[in-house]
């Protein structure tokens, strides 16, 4: 949703505009008072809009442990602590996000 009245948009309401496009009227607005912060929760309630931002990280999160896990091999334990705490991050991500 906006933040601080800049215009920002996030990705839940963004999906949540492609089930409802008449939110995309609230939004032009830049959510300009209470009412539309509520209209613009309920659309977000009634769509998939978190459920597929949730989604989104898990497969970018999935993505990057990939990547962590295709650099070489290394025996220098800084090297191997470096690449778990990479790979806890995105864990931590993907359960921040639910």
């Amino acid at each position: 949703m906006s933040s601080g009245g800049q215009g920002i948009v996030t990705a839940p309401i963004l999906f949540a505009m492609e089930e409802y496009p008449q939110l995309r009227a609230v939004v032009n607005r830049g959510f300009e008072g209470p009412a539309d912060v509520d209209l613009a929760l309920d659309y977000l309630g009634k769509s998939q809009g978190i459920q597929r931002m949730q989604e989104l990280v898990a497969k970018h999160a999935t993505l990057a442990a990939t990547a962590i896990d295709s650099l070489p091999e290394s025996d220098d334990e800084d090297v191997r602590r470096s690449r778990r705490a990479l790979v806890d991050l995105t864990q931590r991500v993907i359960t921040r996000t639910k």
